[in-house]
């Protein structure tokens, strides 16, 4: 199988998932604001060292106005500082008016970031000319192949990639799909050592069968929703570091070193609620036999990548 999709270089570009909401009272405090433009310019210069070329930020439309704001900061930080920024679309939960909800949202981010004129414009990701917006699916309420229709007329036309992997419905509506942290068929286990092999093995020998489509792959550095409001306590576990280390270099299994993936996202940078972020280093157990106890302050250490 050729990827009629494949990386730039002679690596995956390496992406982050952004979340946008801290400083809001919703939300666990972290030491920061989301809307602190020193804290962001810090976050794109501690992102750079790292090897990641891009924050892929939640986005909610005018449903999250905190959130919005701290969009518009990183973007306009990001476009200061040689970065890149994408947007990923919380799909609201409401089955009353989804389709016309996502249409209008769609709409405003358009004309407020992706605009000649809006600030910050040309730090939005793209890829092979088309700016890439990612959906994160919540109700399923959205008919996707009438937004399709709609942002078809945007110049250029941007590339929406879908959470998992291709469904019948609305398959058409998607240029791509990203993986997402999962545990895989064995679900969640108490001691979360279910760290998702599974789950990325079964994404990417699907994702061989299209092609066609845009392929994100997913790393993650261990999962605990324990401290989020909406937590089941479900864990997977660090294993001192190993699980990041082979859910970055998973994707070399299943393609050729020289036929890349053309985006690999790193998940999370900053979910502290969930536990998955990666912004004060990646858990080791070298200087503590507990392993979700300590991090490494160091970049980690991801294998070859493109720098930014």
């Amino acid at each position: 199988m050729q990827l009629q999709h494949g990386a730039v270089g002679n690596a995956p570009e390496v992406i982050a998932l952004y979340e946008a909401w801290f400083g809001h009272p919703e939300h666990i405090s972290v030491g920061y604001s989301s809307q602190d433009p020193a804290v962001l310019k810090q976050q794109v210069h501690h992102a750079q060292a790292m090897g990641i070329s891009a924050f892929v930020i939640d986005w909610y439309g005018d449903r999250e106005p905190f959130i919005d704001r701290a969009y518009a900061l990183m973007q306009q930080a990001a476009a200061k500082n040689h970065f890149h920024v994408a947007m990923m679309y919380d799909e609201t939960n409401d089955d009353d008016g989804a389709t016309d909800e996502t249409i209008a949202d769609f709409t405003m981010f358009h004309d407020t970031y992706l605009a000649s004129n809006a600030p910050g414009h040309q730090a939005y990701l793209t890829y092979e000319g088309r700016p890439v917006i990612f959906i994160f699916p919540k109700g399923r309420h959205t008919d996707w192949t009438k937004v399709r229709a709609v942002v078809n007329r945007w110049k250029p036309a941007p590339l929406l990639i879908e959470e998992n992997l291709p469904e019948q419905q609305d398959g058409d509506a998607f240029d791509g799909y990203y993986a997402w942290v999962s545990p895989g068929q064995g679900g969640w286990s108490q001691d979360g050592s279910n760290w998702g092999d599974q789950y990325l093995s079964n994404f990417y020998t699907t994702m061989k069968k299209y092609p066609d489509k845009i392929i994100v792959g997913g790393a993650w550095a261990q999962f605990n929703d324990s401290k989020a409001s909406w937590g089941l306590n479900r864990h997977i576990s660090a294993r001192c570091g190993q699980t990041f280390k082979d859910t970055f270099n998973f994707w070399h299994q299943e393609f050729p070193p020289d036929e890349p993936i053309p985006f690999l996202m790193l998940e999370t940078w900053n979910d502290y609620e969930e536990g998955t972020a990666i912004e004060r280093g990646i858990p080791s157990c070298a200087a503590t036999p507990t392993e979700n106890s300590s991090a490494s302050s160091a970049p980690p250490s991801t294998g070859s990548q493109n720098q930014p």
